[in-house]
Parts: structure tokens; C-alpha cells; sequence
């Protein structure tokens, strides 16, 4: 690959990275699958636990908009992106914060999760596609319980 090559694929990365979080943010499910290849090692067991597993794009924005529904507002803000090309395949690694916000009698409204994210990323046809995801949690704060609090 040519430097232009590889800035390029850089930036094409980038924003399918960026459009992860900032679709989810609005829960445009369907975007948010558009940023994932068929199948993904997906690994969230640093918040619960378990083992990895292969999902699709399907079965990960079921679970994400099941998980969100009771939530009134969320935040991702990610940044620190470094991004390594290989090829047809790339790593992404960011940091990121998670802000989920409810309206609660408590006033206790928010929980923050803070950790990173480490990425692969595949080149096809049709553009970059997420084809790994892992969250690495540093630690979760505020409300534990809002989607249940009165």
C-alpha cells in the first residue's frame, strides 16, 4: 500500500468507527449493523462476564436496543482513535465513555462507563466493516440500577 493508500483507509476506518457510536447514540439500528461485517467476535465479558461469542450485526443491535429501551439518553464520546493498517484487514484501538441517562425519583440519573475499545476491521467490496469488537471496562459509576429505579 502507497501512503495514500493507507491514509485513506485510515479515514475510511475512522468514520466507520465514529458512525458506530454516534448511530447507536440515536439508535439508527440500521446503521449501526452497516458498521459490522456478517459475523463478529464480539466480547463484552470485561462488564459480564462469560466468553466471547460470534454474533450477527442482527443479534447484536437486538441486544443493544433491548438493553436501551428504558434509557432516555445516550452518549458515547471516544477519542485517543489509533488506527493500524494491514492489508485488507485493520486494528482500531480508542478510548471511550458511555453516558446512559433516565429521569429517576432519586435524582440519581446517570451511569457512566469507562474503558476502551479494541477493534478488527476488514476490507471488502463494500468498505471497512468491524468484524471484532471487545470493550475493555475500566469502571462503571452512578446509577447501576437505572433501568429499574423508580
Amino acid at each position: 500500500m502507497t501512503i495514500l493508500d493507507t491514509l485513506v483507509a485510515k479515514d475510511r476506518i475512522a468514520s466507520v468507527v465514529h458512525q458506530l457510536f454516534m448511530a447507536t447514540d440515536k439508535r439508527d439500528w440500521p446503521a449501526v449493523r452497516a458498521c459490522f461485517a456478517d459475523l463478529v467476535v464480539f466480547d463484552m465479558t470485561s462488564l459480564a462476564g462469560g466468553t466471547p461469542g460470534s454474533l450477527t450485526p442482527v443479534q447484536i443491535t437486538d441486544a443493544w436496543e433491548a438493553g436501551l429501551k428504558p434509557i432516555q439518553h445516550v452518549h458515547h464520546q471516544t477519542g485517543n482513535l489509533e488506527i493500524a493498517v494491514h492489508g485488507d484487514t485493520a486494528t482500531a484501538f480508542c478510548y471511550g465513555i458511555a453516558l446512559h441517562y433516565r429521569t429517576t425519583a432519586s435524582g440519581d440519573n446517570v451511569r457512566r462507563f469507562v474503558g476502551s475499545y479494541d477493534l478488527t476491521l476488514r476490507r471488502s467490496g463494500e468498505g471497512w466493516a468491524i468484524s471484532a469488537f471487545r470493550f475493555n471496562s475500566k469502571f462503571v459509576d452512578g446509577n447501576l440500577a437505572l433501568e429499574k429505579a423508580p
